[in-house]
């Protein structure tokens, strides 16, 4: 009985992420902290980390790995698949709409005014994530200038998977050096390349495939993969590419449902199918794999300094994210008032869901751009 309600909790969370859930990783990775460890208490901030640092460890969309390692501390294996299919479910429906309506009238719909304020108040929703969870990953003085290094070299452009990595190695190899234990394990993604022509739905599964089981980073690497595998072999014209990056950007859930849109726009429905299907199973594999055996790995003492630095690493990068997401969406005193009154609103009402906030800035920025 207890395991039902339990999968309820699961299911009705997750569906509601799904559908409320706006500004990317980073602030899907913010929302969910604030469920599971502020509102609901499922875990504390230490537990988050740890799977949040896990999740960062392997290939496919964070936001959606963690969501099904969420799932799976909580409800066990129905739990993972739940949290998992309802997490990205909302995202691909509407994705999968508005790619009917562009295929059928050539232009996407006019949304932008409600998308103005989304952005900004996605910001604080971050913000209110990123302190409690630095203060839950630095345990000592090494871990807090790893820090403050991951945060000026994400600022200077490094790519997340260096700094993700590099510190967990760095801090391992700190620990092992001190306490002079050798106990050290390495994992590689394997790559596999190929180019196709013409694109059966059989061809497209494989694309996709592929690309979740090596795509380490945010939704611009994917495009960047998506460019190279669909719009440099002639399948898929690069306007079409730039609309679906547009797609991902203004729904919920998680970007990768943009390939529901391109897998709709090269085969249709049954196109759109494989290639969610593609992009999203890998992670489904990757995170049970990992869950299974990531109790072992934590009694490893060097594996869980390297966890320690990959989770100090991780909250500083989405600092970083923060920062750059601040200077392209707060733009004027507008997107700086619904910045401030959200952070605001939050600070004072910190169980506040945030579903509210999303809706509030959506509403505001609606209004404000009538001005």
């Amino acid at each position: 009985m207890l395991m039902e309600a339990n999968l309820k909790e699961v299911l009705f969370l997750f569906t509601r992420l799904g559908v409320t859930a706006f500004g990317g990783s980073a602030a899907h990775i913010a929302m969910m902290r604030h469920e599971v460890v502020k509102q609901r208490q499922w875990m504390d901030d230490a537990s988050f980390l740890d799977l949040m640092g896990a999740t960062n460890l392997i290939p496919g969309p964070n936001s959606t790995e963690l969501a099904i390692h969420l799932g799976k501390e909580r409800a066990g294996w129905k739990g993972l698949i739940t949290a998992g299919f309802f997490f990205i479910f909302p995202a691909v429906l509407i994705t999968c709409i508005f790619a009917w309506l562009y295929k059928e009238y050539g232009s996407l719909p006019y949304v932008k005014p409600f998308i103005y304020g989304i952005k900004p108040a996605v910001i604080a929703v971050i913000l209110m994530a990123v302190f409690p969870m630095g203060r839950a990953a630095l345990k000592n003085k090494v871990l807090a200038f790893l820090a403050i290094a991951v945060v000026i070299l994400a600022l200077s452009g490094y790519h997340e998977i260096i700094l993700l990595f590099g510190s967990g190695l760095v801090y391992m190899v700190y620990v092992y050096t001190k306490r002079n234990r050798q106990n050290l394990n390495s994992f590689f993604p394997a790559l596999f390349a190929g180019s196709y022509h013409t694109v059966t739905n059989t061809d497209l599964f494989l694309i996709f495939l592929k690309i979740g089981s090596v795509l380490y980073g945010s939704g611009y690497v994917l495009f960047a993969f998506i460019d190279t595998e669909l719009v440099a072999t002639g399948i898929l014209s690069r306007q079409q590419l730039i609309d679906a990056i547009a797609v991902g950007q203004f729904t919920p859930g998680p970007v990768f449902s943009s390939v529901t849109f391109i897998g709709y726009q090269v085969n249709g429905f049954s196109g759109a199918l494989v290639a969610t299907v593609g992009v999203f199973l890998p992670s489904f594999i990757f995170v049970a794999l990992l869950n299974s055996i990531m109790g072992k790995l934590k009694r490893s003492e060097l594996f869980a300094s390297f966890l320690d630095a990959v989770n100090v690493a991780s909250v500083a990068v989405i600092a970083a994210v923060c920062w750059f997401m601040g200077q392209e969406s707060i733009i004027n005193w507008q997107t700086a008032v619904i910045a401030l009154s959200s952070l605001i609103f939050l600070i004072f009402y910190p169980k506040l869901n945030t579903a509210f906030i999303v809706l509030y800035g959506s509403i505001l920025g609606y209004f404000l751009t009538l001005m």
